[in-house]
């Protein structure tokens, strides 16, 4: 395979959970002490934000799309595969199921699109994130004076944003008002 243009394209590379920043700040520092910035050509980690409240205040956080994956534009030629899976976290790269260990399965155009395009609307909407919640679910406060507490949803204004949660205070049913960045789906049902 020669090094032209055509050969680059967009990898996914499976990282440990967590990990993904480091995978990102190590591969860049790689492409500078090896000089292969014509082989690699972007290292990107999907990105979304959210809205949550600490302390009072609507804040904008960040956190990982895809947590345990980051997209690498490359030229997979050579020795750049090795580099890749050697990376302190990498697991490995997205494959077929039936390709080889050390092959690695390009990401089609529209993919690509789809992700990229994603990452650029999350810049500019954050509201995308926004839940929708129902009466009957089981959330988790995550702000104020009754944060880490489980609740019952009983009540949803979504024009307002806010919602009545019954909670249980000193084994009595008692309801809260709160908005929708005071709480966050309780997945531990």
């Amino acid at each position: 395979m020669s090094n032209n243009q055509q050969d680059i394209q967009w990898y996914v590379v499976k990282a440990i959970g967590g990990k993904e920043k480091k995978v990102r700040d190590y591969l860049e520092a790689e492409i500078r002490t090896l000089k292969l910035q014509d082989y690699i050509k972007q290292v990107l980690i999907p990105i979304e934000k959210y809205f949550a409240v600490r302390n009072g205040k609507k804040v904008i956080k960040e956190r990982v799309s895809y947590p345990g994956y980051v997209l690498v534009q490359c030229a997979f030629v050579g020795e750049i595969p090795h580099i890749l899976r050697n990376i302190p976290n990498v697991l490995g790269f997205l494959t077929d199921e039936k390709a080889a260990a050390m092959t690695a399965t390009p990401l089609r155009e529209a993919e690509v699109n789809r992700l990229l395009g994603q990452v650029d609307s999350m810049e500019d909407d954050v509201t995308l994130n926004e839940i929708s919640f129902e009466v009957g679910e089981t959330i988790k406060v995550t702000d104020g004076p009754f944060a880490s507490f489980i609740g019952t949803i009983e009540t949803v204004d979504n024009t307002r944003k806010k919602l009545t949660v019954a909670v249980k205070i000193f084994g009595r049913k008692t309801p809260l008002d709160l908005s929708f960045a005071q709480v966050e789906k309780d997945l531990g049902e």
